[in-house]
């Protein structure tokens, strides 16, 4: 679905609201990245990704929000509503924030089951792993494991 992210239809009188899938929006990312000549570039291109982040209420920056085994300070926050996770996150490092809010435009209002079925590959084919130290490197994948997490609570929920 190109343009928008958001598109209504009608059939028998329901109105369906169709999202982009989590695919979708991964490669949109792998081309944003690819636009980039050098990691600096890149690296600024995530300092602005995650100040544009929908930010946590300050309740939820709580130790129940933080992701355990990340060098920085991350909090995370889901709600389920109409059946799609919703995710707002922080972080107190503005590269940790980029990352952060890479995972928060691919994972957010999406489905549980979506989240769950999810490949992350796109990680590697930005080159975000190899460029991130071992502390940031883990730290991403705890906050995949609780993005993932997250998905499993709310499935279980509407099963």
């Amino acid at each position: 679905m190109q343009g928008s992210a958001k598109r209504y239809s009608c059939y028998n009188n329901l109105i369906l609201l169709s999202v982009k899938t989590i695919e979708a929006i991964q490669e949109e990312l792998i081309e944003e990245f690819a636009l980039f000549e050098d990691w600096m570039q890149r690296y600024e291109y995530m300092i602005d990704l995650g100040k544009s982040l929908p930010l946590i209420d300050t309740a939820y920056k709580n130790e129940d929000h933080i992701i355990k085994g990340c060098q920085s300070k991350v909090w995370v926050h889901a709600d389920l509503k109409d059946e799609l996770i919703h995710f707002t996150a922080d972080s107190d490092a503005i590269i940790t924030k980029g990352i952060i809010a890479i995972l928060i435009r691919i994972f957010s209002n999406q489905p549980p089951k979506a989240i769950l079925e999810a490949n992350t590959d796109f990680i590697d084919k930005i080159g975000l792993k190899e460029h991130l130290s071992p502390t940031r490197a883990n730290g991403l994948v705890s906050m995949i494991k609780q993005i993932k997490m997250y998905a499993v609570a709310y499935q279980t929920q509407l099963n």
